[in-house]
């Protein structure tokens, strides 16, 4: 059976107090004054699937000693393609793990103990790609036409269901195609009329490509972007350690918003083929169009944001149970909520 962090760390600290003991026991009163000890916390931040340079922030925060300075020895590991988002997380393989707030609501109603510490994204990444000569112009525009998403699950629907939420409409009033990762195909050979996709990535994919679209925010949704989320478990029992990743982790965060370029070349130690000019190119444009996205940088959440969401995605069917919102994020593991 695999052991839950908080359970190996406190057997590990168990072992390593009675080791102690019986050599201090041993030792002569000079031996044992020295208390003294450079050992840290280890974590592991789940980092979801491939390396990308949008966990620009995580690179950077290993590659500068962030995480050392907090005391914290960090080990980035990026998930599987066909693992689980929070699999890791609840076998306890992963400390801490990267995802969507509302995917981390919504996992919380299947049962799963996860706590959001941190929003990363400040605003939801999400948005509306059409072609630039296309006469939709705003969500009230789709009625009678067709949208593409990967399929019924993440923040690209989500992000659909609010934006039909909010101008009135429902997925029976437009024609939703479940189209896989190809957005930039299925709208570039005019399959559908619009897709959803992310503003720091789908929509910088057709840039680079010179498809010609228009991007549509989709406003004041009641959705939460990317954050970091931990165990239930560990938060209580070893508060301290997470709050000191967040803190590194969003010191990342910063300097990535101050120094894109530099965040790349770190980036490129991580992520394979970033010699490459072109290449290195499109993540600098990746990295550039994620830094409005994080805001102020301070890692904090919008409580009644989360009291929003957890509404919104009750009512259109997204949560299995009922969540306690107060259990489900907290900002006592940032410095500046």
């Amino acid at each position: 059976m695999t052991r839950h962090p908080v359970t190996r760390r406190r057997t590990v600290l168990a072992l390593t107090a009675a080791t102690a003991v019986v050599l201090a026991a041993c030792a002569s009163p000079d031996e044992s004054s020295d208390t003294s000890t450079d050992a840290g916390e280890e974590m592991v931040i789940g980092l979801t699937y491939t390396p990308d340079v949008q966990f620009a922030p995580f690179y950077v925060a290993e590659a500068r000693g962030y995480y050392e300075d907090a005391g914290v020895d960090v080990t980035l590991r990026h998930h599987g393609a066909s693992e689980s988002l929070f699999g890791a997380l609840e076998a306890g393989e992963e400390d801490l793990v990267v995802a969507g707030g509302d995917e981390m609501l919504q996992a919380r109603s299947a049962g799963v103990p996860v706590v959001n510490v941190a929003t990363l994204y400040e605003e939801y990444p999400v948005v509306l790609i059409v072609p630039a000569d296309s006469d939709i112009t705003s969500a009230e525009d789709l009625a009678g036409r067709s949208v593409g998403i990967p399929g019924p699950f993440g923040e690209t629907y989500f992000g659909l269901l609010a934006l039909l939420a909010d101008a009135g409409l429902t997925e029976d009033d437009l024609t939703v195609e479940h189209i896989g990762f190809t957005q930039q195909a299925a709208l570039s050979a005019g399959h559908v009329d619009a897709v959803m996709g992310y503003a720091n990535n789908d929509a910088v994919q057709f840039a680079e490509a010179g498809v010609d679209v228009r991007t549509i925010p989709l406003g004041e949704v009641p959705l939460v972007g990317i954050g970091v989320g931990t165990h239930e478990d560990l938060l209580a029992d070893d508060g301290g350690t997470v709050a000191a990743v967040v803190s590194a982790t969003m010191r990342g965060v910063q300097d990535v918003v101050e120094d894109p370029a530099a965040a790349v070349d770190v980036a490129a130690e991580h992520v394979p083929g970033l010699a490459d000019p072109a290449a290195r190119d499109a993540a600098l444009a990746t990295v550039e169009a994620t830094v409005p996205l994080y805001g102020s940088a301070s890692g904090g959440n919008d409580l009644a944001r989360w009291e929003a969401m957890a509404t919104f995605m009750s009512e259109t069917g997204l949560l299995e149970g009922e969540v306690d919102v107060t259990a489900a994020v907290t900002n006592d593991a940032v410095a500046h909520p």
